[in-house]
């Protein structure tokens, strides 16, 4: 049998669901709901804290209870990859109409907001092993943020690692204000004549760090996806590294595996 405050979350969760409570809509004071419910404030507390665990609703110091807005979702499928290849050989014209954020999201160019950081590091023995390169190279780091003009938190968390010598022969390409590059990652490197071959992603969760958390504004008890990416060349070199953090409560992966005939 469930309990009182099991009860009550699901009948605010209906009332959400169902559109009754807008987002945006201010939630009655816990006391309020004490006595329409014929309840105790801890009972109360309790159903509260399931709606916010399930990101329905946001408790605001000082200001009260809110129907949490939904926000945009993203749907990360493994075609990307080839969908940037196809676009890395287009006219810029053509590249610089859609990336892959609107692919995945749905929005256009006009509805985002995009943030591009790069930064020199000579490269630390573990990323020395990946590329293998000479501990100490130098790599140009690039750490990405977009998100929806109208949201406050980025889709993800991205920051991608380039070794400098392999791209240095387009200066364009160490500039952070040429971002957004029409085409991504795949069209920088064509640009320098590197034609990428493969693409090998591992996935894994956990629970978010507290700046993860804050950064990415999670509902409490929200886990995240981490995406750790390598991209091959021809010549089986690898060419880029990147860390994503994906928010776990509106990303979701789409995988389609295609059968050879028999």
């Amino acid at each position: 049998m469930p309990k009182a405050y099991e009860e009550i979350a699901d009948d605010l969760r209906r009332s959400i669901r169902q559109g009754e409570r807008e987002p945006g809509a201010r939630l009655p004071s816990e006391a309020e709901l004490a006595r329409y419910y014929r309840r105790s404030v801890p009972t109360i507390q309790n159903a509260l804290r399931l709606l916010s665990a399930e990101g329905l609703i946001d408790k605001r110091h000082g200001s009260g209870t809110f129907v949490r807005r939904p926000r945009t979702r993203a749907v990360r499928d493994n075609e990307r990859h080839q969908w940037e290849k196809d676009r890395a050989l287009m006219p810029e014209a053509a590249r610089a109409q859609t990336g892959a954020t609107e692919r995945e999201t749905g929005l256009v160019i006009d509805d985002l907001v995009f943030y591009a950081r790069y930064r020199e590091l000579t490269a630390p023995g573990d990323l020395a092993g990946a590329f293998g390169v000479p501990e100490g190279t130098v790599l140009l780091e690039r750490t990405y943020r977009t998100r929806h003009a109208a949201e406050t938190a980025p889709f993800s968390l991205v920051t991608s690692y380039l070794v400098r010598d392999l791209i240095a022969a387009n200066p364009d390409l160490l500039d952070e204000a040429n971002e957004p590059w029409p085409g991504g990652t795949q069209n920088q490197l064509h640009t320098v004549g590197i034609e990428v071959d493969r693409v090998e992603e591992r996935f894994t969760a956990r629970p978010p760090t507290p700046e993860e958390a804050r950064e990415l504004d999670l509902p409490a008890g929200t886990s995240v996806i981490l995406l750790r990416k390598k991209s091959y060349d021809v010549h089986d070199r690898i060419v880029d590294i990147t860390a994503v953090t994906l928010p776990g409560d509106r990303t979701e992966l789409l995988f389609t595996t295609r059968l050879e005939r028999w």
